[in-house]
């Protein structure tokens, strides 16, 4: 967690962290939704100032901050290691959302997962979440995990709950908000 100055620190957000589990591919997947321009593409060579667009643009609200605050080089190493898979879903030609993986030696874990707010509402989420389930079994042989939080839209641990993960863990954890300041540098370097 990074502590900033005490003038500039933002008050910290407590939340409830909960970290779920599957450890059986699902039957069947949900279907796409109809009527609507989707395109879903693995980025081979994200770069990451694209990354932190994506993860701004989907965190914002949720307060994600972890990824913000790394260093260009740090963020580049972890994009670029072979361990680490990320998808972009794009809506009507634009970026609407994206996940991440990651392996963790014969499991996965889904690292980050959502939509933009401009494709939230439009019956996409248990199809999106369907195609990272099987991105992710693409990459496993035992079992995939993935947290979510207090601070993470409401129907998010639902979600993960109907698509067969199971809670397994719960903790309190703190986190330090970006400032205005920070995010504007951040996400205009």
């Amino acid at each position: 967690m990074m502590v900033l100055a005490d003038e500039t620190r933002a008050a910290s957000l407590r939340a409830v962290v909960t970290r779920l589990k599957m450890e059986g591919e699902p039957s069947h997947y949900p279907h796409a939704p109809l009527g609507q321009s989707l395109a879903l593409m693995r980025a081979e060579n994200i770069q990451p100032h694209f990354y932190r667009y994506l993860y701004d643009r989907v965190g914002r609200d949720w307060h994600w901050t972890a990824a913000l605050r790394l260093e260009d080089s740090e963020l580049e190493k972890r994009l670029q290691d072979p361990a680490n898979e990320v998808q972009v879903l794009y809506l009507d030609g634009a970026p609407a959302g994206f996940f991440e993986l990651r392996e963790e030696g014969d499991a996965c874990r889904l690292v980050h997962f959502g939509l933009m707010t401009h494709a939230m509402g439009r019956g996409l989420a248990s199809w999106f979440l369907g195609c990272a389930i099987r991105a992710a079994w693409s990459r496993s042989k035992s079992q995939i995990t993935v947290e979510t939080c207090t601070l993470d839209h409401p129907a998010a641990l639902p979600l993960y709950q109907r698509a067969g993960f199971t809670p397994v863990e719960r903790r309190e954890e703190e986190l330090v908000p970006l400032t205005a300041d920070e995010r504007k540098n951040i996400v205009c370097r």
